[in-house]
């Protein structure tokens, strides 16, 4: 292999501002980039938001060939190659939802090395032809990104991940650099071990991130709710995500806060792609503010101003708590992770562990979960926990930013607390270091000198997003809309000293920026809602008086039918609909009542025991609904 001559640091700092519109690296990622223009093998760990993909990104355009990006998700893929596309930097991504047709032309340009970067999943990499069609594409590096999932040890370990340790065999001259956000000391070392690297450099930042308040609050079923919604109101006008263990509950939980008048937008696996899609752009471009999802939310989100991340159970792994709680925060602004937890959150996470056949994976899993449930139990500071999980070892006690250690929002006031503290108690429980040796975290940003400007220019955004078919966030994120308030930028020469305002993203958008500028001093404003949407209860009530069925009402409301079933349920007992037969399956409703005289109506699973196995919950709930509606039955305890 030739020898690459190393760029001036001012040759960096360059193509940093050209492309990315930036003006400094972050912590690392100078190195890191300089380690692959070295060739040199590379392992990097970075917390979620650090930075990551710029470091396998800006040595691709530099060195002139291509780098091959494995990456898990398909959405990400492609999102990450228009991204790039935008900045001017030629990007593609191969996957199995393209045409034969597509991928055809991405493999023809690819041999002929006209793509800086190329994106490629796990399964790919491994189809039979990929390595030999590789072999004539002029490759400068392969980088491994969520390197975690090739390791048996990690919390998201991929079988088709063990692939990738055929780079090594297949492109033994050819440096490998593997990403990730979450790894433990045994990962890192399995990582290495998988991949073949070959005396690499590795990067590790700390585990500590300082802006982000870790708050871990035992809850009753009857007060979750009360204080996800009482939390929600606090972060009224902040982007949050709202973490919730299962589909159902994530349906019933928008379900509630949008008959609580808190707008939210829910994103699990079985809805379709296009409406996760829309979903999720609308979260990322502040038309909704609150999305509630399920994991299957989060890989790869950029969007730097995230003021919380509510979790309303026990996740799986300490690992898995620390990635999507790390995505607040990520404008290195204070931010609050909140893990509202119950404890039958442990009966969930025991279901997941049995569904588990590998006998070995699944005791992993069991480790991972007692380590998770001393966590949650424990009343020792949370940032050191983290960090001494990943390895880390800080040389303080006491970080003064969790609720451990004395901290937490003013939403979760005393009267939340499930249990009191005593004075004495708590003085030690709450020590924190002196305040000289405290953790720094940043001031929070100066408030907004004109939000009417901020909401005028993300109004922009969403139609300048529209007209190109991509997400706003490709077209500037969030962080580039604030520095476009406070700079206020009137020439050409001043809007690229915006960071993230790049050289072709000023030549493409610059006119119409500056114009929105203009527009809005001469008056321009966006336009408000025209009205508030009808609640769920209403949009179900208008579609049952049009005579749908539950199976309808779930297609046209993107929920579950046992979602729907359960408003419906709530729209009998309140009086709002009547109960119709043909709901329940049929000689249902006489058993069910049956049941529901012997054994009261407070518990359904106890109803469910008692009558025939044709009959579902859903059935039941309906059921129970009227009856309580006619007050026909009292409770089993009265």
């Amino acid at each position: 292999m030739p020898e690459t001559r190393m760029p001036e640091a001012a040759n960096l700092a360059d193509v940093l501002r050209r492309y990315w519109g930036y003006h400094e690296f972050r912590p690392k990622q100078e190195s890191v980039i300089r380690s692959l223009l070295a060739a040199h093998d590379t392992c990097v760990v970075m917390p979620t938001g650090g930075g990551k993909s710029l470091c396998y990104q800006l040595p691709a355009v530099v060195s002139g060939k291509t780098a091959v990006v494995v990456s898990p998700l398909i959405a990400l893929m492609q999102d990450q190659a228009a991204q790039l596309a935008q900045m001017g930097i030629p990007a593609a991504a191969l996957n199995s939802v393209q045409s034969s047709e597509e991928r055809r032309i991405v493999m023809e340009k690819a041999a002929r090395g006209q793509y800086r970067l190329l994106y490629l999943s796990p399964e790919k990499l491994s189809a039979g032809n990929t390595f030999e069609w590789l072999s004539r594409v002029p490759v400068g590096f392969f980088a491994v990104d969520e390197a975690h999932c090739i390791s048996q040890w990690g919390h998201e370990f991929r079988p088709e991940y063990r692939q990738l340790s055929r780079l090594r065999s297949s492109f033994p001259q050819l440096p490998i650099a593997a990403f990730t956000a979450s790894a433990t000391r045994q990962v890192r070392h399995d990582i290495l071990k998988q991949l073949q690297m070959r005396q690499p450099d590795c990067y590790i930042a700390s585990f500590h991130r300082r802006n982000l308040s870790y708050v871990v609050h035992e809850c009753e079923v009857r007060t979750q709710m009360e204080l996800l919604s009482r939390a929600l109101r606090h972060y009224a006008g902040e982007s949050v995500i709202v973490y919730s263990p299962t589909i159902r509950r994530v349906e019933e939980t928008v379900e509630y806060l949008e008959e609580s008048g808190i707008a939210a937008i829910p994103y699990h696996a079985k809805m379709e792609a296009s409406l996760r899609r829309q979903n999720q752009e609308r979260w990322m471009s502040d038309e909704v503010r609150v999305l509630v999802g399920t994991i299957a939310f989060g890989l790869g989100i950029n969007k730097p101003a995230v003021r919380a991340v509510i979790h309303l159970s026990v996740p799986q792994s300490i690992e898995q708590y620390y990635q999507e709680a790390g995505r607040a925060g990520r404008d290195g602004l204070p931010a609050d992770c909140v893990l509202l937890w119950q404890k039958r959150d442990y009966i969930l996470l025991e279901y997941f562990i049995n569904k588990i056949t590998d006998v070995g994976e699944r005791e992993r899993a069991a480790g991972r979960k007692r380590v998770i449930s001393r966590f949650a139990d424990s009343h020792g500071c949370r940032q050191r926990q983290i960090c001494l999980h990943f390895g880390e070892n800080p040389p303080w006690e006491s970080c003064g930013n969790c609720d451990n250690c004395g901290s937490k929002p003013e939403w979760l006031g005393k009267k939340a607390l499930r249990v009191e503290v005593p004075e004495a108690e708590a003085s030690s429980a709450f020590r924190s270091l002196p305040p000289r040796e405290k953790p720094k975290v940043r001031e929070a940003a100066p408030a907004q000198s004109n939000p009417a400007l901020a909401d005028y220019l993300r109004e922009w955004r969403r139609n300048m997003a529209r007209e190109s078919k991509m997400p706003a966030y490709i077209i500037l994120h969030d962080s580039t809309l604030e520095e476009l308030c406070r700079r206020r930028p009137a020439t050409f020469a001043e809007l690229k000293k915006v960071p993230g305002i790049g050289e072709k993203k000023a030549d493409v958008y610059g006119a119409e920026i500056l114009q929105a500028l203009r527009n809005f001093d001469a008056g321009g404003r966006a336009v408000p809602a025209l009205r508030k949407e009808s609640s769920p209860a209403e949009q179900t009530l208008e579609l049952l008086k049009e005579g749908r069925t539950f199976e309808e009402i779930a297609r046209i409301r993107a929920r579950q039918i046992s979602t729907v079933v359960g408003t419906v349920a709530n729209l009998v007992e309140t009086g709002q609909v009547k109960l119709d037969p043909d709901w329940i399956s049929p000689d249902a409703q006489p058993l069910i009542e049956a049941a529901c005289l012997q054994q009261g109506i407070e518990k359904l699973k106890e109803i469910k025991e008692a009558v025939p196995p044709y009959v579902s919950f859903e059935d039941i709930r309906l059921v129970v609904a009227h009856l309580r509606a006619e007050n026909r039955v009292r409770p089993k305890s009265a």
